[in-house]
């Protein structure tokens, strides 16, 4: 902190200004430098001085420390910026993901001022582009860059290839790439990276194996790859040929296992690991979470509130998905108030997932509330909330909401549907749904896919109007699906019709010959009819398909 004596010199000595500018070590420092300046009039920095308010304004920019808004103040402030500060802002705003187009905005006036772009403006101007998506001013940064003669950078080289990967243009990142012999390893790991986020592991491990240089990043980019797309056992083929690993190493073998659903081999990596980050737990937590092992996920939770490692959002959506597949309402109140003492921010994902666990649990009351309070709602908020409605009953309050959130002017999408009719089944609204169909494409805008078809028909069986049921699987714009067809034979078992199972059921059981589920429910239609030949028959044809039944899940929201 700047003391008295510190602001006495400020005020008296203008000779002493470079200096003490020089000696100021955080942002907070500074600000009080600046502040005696402005307070003290008669004393204003001299000519010499713009350098060091340059780098300071740059510290402000660019450090973690320190504060981009006061750096560009500052900077709107100096009366001839240099190529550095225009840098350092560029860089600055390249690293905010809300504000990346402000960079392209002082590049703009960067040149409308006549100072040249040099190497290090590039990178950080290019990775705007990339973050914002600006596709077309990015091609005309490319033209700059060969104007400058700079293409031959590897670090700009480098972000032009994770430019043009991350803008789908995989042909264009590849010339780029061929077009330099003289490559250093950031360049080979921005085409590898390339090739992993666009799930070529292929092409990924020719440029891999062609490499002159390996380092960490290299492996952990394979390893991560193969994991994604899963593949973890030649993921961990190259986890065991590493010379050297890290904690990414470790997490991206970790998260790979994960991903497969291979609980005992991600436990295995789990345990063995020499250092467990956050990333860590919630790889494994999110493993058990997802694999429907929610005892395992509380418990695993529990053990790592008992370590030095703080939960985080990810952490918490794990262990509420835990707890709604429980259905533990108390589990869920008590890590409510958990995530309060801890401080824990509430993003959309983290409230959404809060809001599910009520509906699970069967508070709709407390959803509601905990919905009410998120600050920032998006798309999957509102659904889950419409889903939790529909589920416990409340068809006009989902209704209401659909409405609201238009009104709030978030555009439904396809899931928003589906958990309409879903409320409308439920409360058995058939009109509702015949008409919310029709409208769909009209007042929304949003194309009915087969699944919204198969809901309604699904409404239609299962309130007995199964010759209209019939009627719209026939009519459909589309292929009808599996769900489409056990839809309407689950209406012929619920109201003992027979005969149009016998004629629809072969539909279904050609899209799904090994589905011995739908052979079973077809022999108990006939059971129930006490048409014992088909129903044997049907029994009988399970066994020469070799089909086997599996276990049932619900469709119902």
């Amino acid at each position: 902190m700047i003391n008295k004596q510190f602001a006495i010199k400020c005020s008296s000595l203008r000779p002493q200004f470079d200096y003490l500018v020089s000696k100021c070590k955080s942002i907070r420092q500074f600000k009080q430098l600046h502040a005696q300046i402005i307070v003290h009039e008669g004393f204003f920095p001299h000519e010499t001085s713009l350098p060091e308010l340059c780098r300071l304004a740059a510290m402000c920019a660019v450090e973690p420390q320190g504060s981009l808004s006061y750096a560009k103040t500052i900077f709107d402030q100096h009366p001839n910026p240099t190529a550095h500060l225009y840098n350092a802002l560029i860089r600055g705003f390249s690293a905010s993901p809300n504000q990346s187009q402000e960079a392209i905005l002082l590049f703009r006036q960067m040149l409308r001022n006549g100072l040249g772009p040099n190497n290090m403006t590039f990178p950080f101007l290019i990775k705007s582009c990339t973050v914002s998506s600006s596709i077309k001013f990015g091609i005309l940064v490319h033209t700059h860059v060969l104007k400058c003669g700079l293409e031959s950078d590897v670090y700009v080289q480098s972000s032009l290839i994770k430019f043009y990967s991350d803008a789908k243009c995989l042909p264009s990142a590849k010339k780029l790439f061929d077009a330099h012999h003289e490559r250093d390893i950031v360049c080979w790991n921005s085409m590898l990276n390339a090739y992993v986020k666009s799930g070529q592991m292929n092409l990924a491990r020719q440029v891999f194996d062609q490499m002159p240089h390996r380092d960490v990043i290299s492996w952990n980019s394979m390893i991560n790859g193969y994991g994604i797309i899963g593949r973890a056992h030649e993921a961990k083929k190259l986890f065991d040929e590493m010379p050297e690993r890290n904690i990414v190493s470790w997490n991206s073998i970790l998260a790979g296992y994960a991903k497969c659903g291979n609980i005992d081999y991600a436990l295995e990596i789990f345990t063995h690991m020499p250092y467990k980050d956050v990333v860590s737990w919630n790889a494994m937590l999110a493993c058990y979470a997802q694999n429907a092992k929610p005892n395992e996920t509380i418990s695993l939770f529990n053990e790592m509130k008992l370590t030095k490692v703080k939960p985080d959002e990810t952490t918490i959506v794990s262990v509420l998905s835990a707890i709604g597949q429980l259905g533990d309402l108390d589990q869920g109140l008590h890590l409510h108030t958990y995530i309060k003492q801890q401080n824990i921010k509430i993003n959309p994902i983290l409230g959404t997932a809060l809001v599910n666990m009520y509906v699970k649990c069967g508070n709709i009351t407390e959803s509601l509330k905990t919905f009410n309070q998120m600050q920032t709602k998006d798309i999957l908020a509102w659904n889950t909330m419409l889903i939790g409605m529909g589920t416990h009953g409340h068809v006009n309050e989902a209704q209401n909401l659909f409405k609201q959130m238009q009104k709030e002017g978030i555009a439904p999408n396809d899931m928003t549907f589906v958990a309409m009719f879903g409320a409308f089944r439920h409360a058995g609204m058939i009109h509702e749904g015949q008409k919310l169909l029709s409208t769909m494409e009209g007042d929304y805008g949003v194309e009915p896919k087969v699944e919204h078809y198969g809901c309604v028909i699904d409404l239609l069986s299962r309130y007995g109007r199964l010759e209209e049921a019939l009627d719209l699987i026939k009519n459909m714009p589309m292929e009808p699906n599996s769900y489409a067809w056990g839809a309407l034979i689950g209406g012929c078992k619920i109201h003992g019709n027979a005969k149009m199972a016998g004629v629809i059921g072969k539909y279904l059981l050609d899209l799904e010959p090994q589905h011995g589920g739908r052979y079973v429910l077809l022999s108990n239609i006939y059971a129930g009819a006490k048409n014992w030949d088909d129903a044997r028959m049907m029994r009988d044809l399970m066994e020469v398909k070799g089909a086997t039944k599996v276990a049932g899940l619900s469709v119902a929201l």
